[in-house]
């Protein structure tokens, strides 16, 4: 191996670890956003808790995280698209709906990207340096006027049903009439009396009319013809709503 494809691989290496342990400076200030159909904008807030400015980009992408800047087409404008936060400083977003209307009876999620940009040392400091560029992603829910209901109590539409694969695992599928999204980080399955019990690694998101499979840890030799489902949802604000449902 030469010098230069060890320092190469030494640079991976690196990359890796730094990637692993990196945190963002500049912190989005909610976890998803809300966006009414009845507002000329919303505003997002930003700060930077670390000691340095930050060069930060924004866009919005309708699903697809690879997407670039230039490729996402979403029918938002954001400004300022790009900005520099100075240490311990905060500034705002502004969202705007300026594209082709929306389809009325649902809500429609899109994602907001912010790409933090750490300043490059000051010139002749003599040393080397790995700069990384940290993303933050979060949920933006386009939600249109006159939906019935309330996105709070969406869950209570919700309908569970238990399924079992060739290989015995247990599959858990939720069916959500509402026309809301419903996001739960955490989904689990029992059966009342008994210590039976199933629980899923990851959370996810339940379209509006849409269905959802949750993969849960465990097997069974059969399925129980009834259950409790244990289920948190996350709310408008980012907050944890705890739910029991049946199946």
């Amino acid at each position: 191996m030469n010098a230069g494809q060890c320092v190469a691989r030494c640079l991976a290496v690196l990359a890796l670890i730094a990637g692993r342990n990196a945190s963002a400076d500049v912190v989005i200030n909610s976890t998803r956003v809300i966006y009414p159909a009845e507002a000329k904008e919303v505003t997002i807030k930003l700060d930077n808790r670390g000691q340095t400015p930050s060069l930060i980009q924004a866009w919005l992408d309708a699903g697809d995280a690879r997407q670039s800047p230039e490729q996402a087409r979403t029918p938002f404008v954001i400004t300022p698209p790009i900005s520099r936060i100075e240490p311990h400083r905060g500034m705002s977003l502004r969202l705007m709906f300026a594209g082709a209307p929306l389809v009325q009876q649902r809500e429609s999620v899109f994602w907001l990207n912010v790409l933090e940009v750490p300043p490059m040392p000051a010139k002749g400091s003599g040393r080397n340096y790995l700069q990384l560029a940290i993303r933050s992603r979060i949920k933006v829910f386009y939600r249109p006027e006159k939906l019935p209901g309330r996105a709070l109590l969406a869950y209570r539409q919700l309908q569970w049903t238990l399924h079992k694969d060739d290989a015995g695992r247990i599959q858990l599928e939720c069916s959500n009439p509402s026309p809301y999204f419903v996001s739960f980080s955490t989904v689990a399955a029992a059966v009342p009396a008994t210590t039976v019990s199933w629980r899923s690694r990851h959370g996810g998101m339940v379209a509006p009319g849409g269905t959802q499979r949750f993969e849960l840890e465990g097997t069974a030799a059969s399925l129980p013809t009834h259950g409790d489902i244990r289920f948190t949802t996350i709310n408008d604000y980012g907050g944890s709503d705890e739910h029991i449902g049946h199946f």
